[in-house]
């Protein structure tokens, strides 16, 4: 039962950046947006990890930063698995990350 309500409450994250961040559009009724973040869910949970440990080595050069743009690929590559699902340009994808992250944050609190 705690899957499906992280899963919705990450589906409500991705409607409400997809309402703020211009650059982001997602066509389509709810199920676009349950199927990006169970895509977005699936691939932070094995391709991130995979990516994180190979990219080391520039990760601490850049003292970090670099998990940035790791999760900004992590967005384009939802972007490219879910039709419905459309991010122009870094800036919004990267917003978009920020974002998501922030209310899925502030939402699992309140529940």
């Amino acid at each position: 039962m705690g899957l499906i309500i992280r899963i919705l409450i990450s589906a409500v994250a991705v409607y409400i950046a997809s309402m703020f961040i211009p650059g982001i559009s997602v066509s389509g009724g709810v199920g676009t947006y349950l199927i990006v973040a169970i895509v977005l869910g699936l691939l932070n949970a094995f391709v991130k990890p995979i990516l994180t440990v190979l990219t080391i080595p520039i990760t601490i050069l850049t003292l970090g930063l670099f998990l940035i743009v790791i999760n900004v690929l992590m967005v384009y590559l939802t972007s490219y698995l879910v039709s419905g699902f459309h991010v122009s340009g870094f800036i919004a994808a990267l917003l978009f990350s920020f974002v998501v992250s922030i209310i899925t944050a502030l939402i699992d609190a309140i529940v």
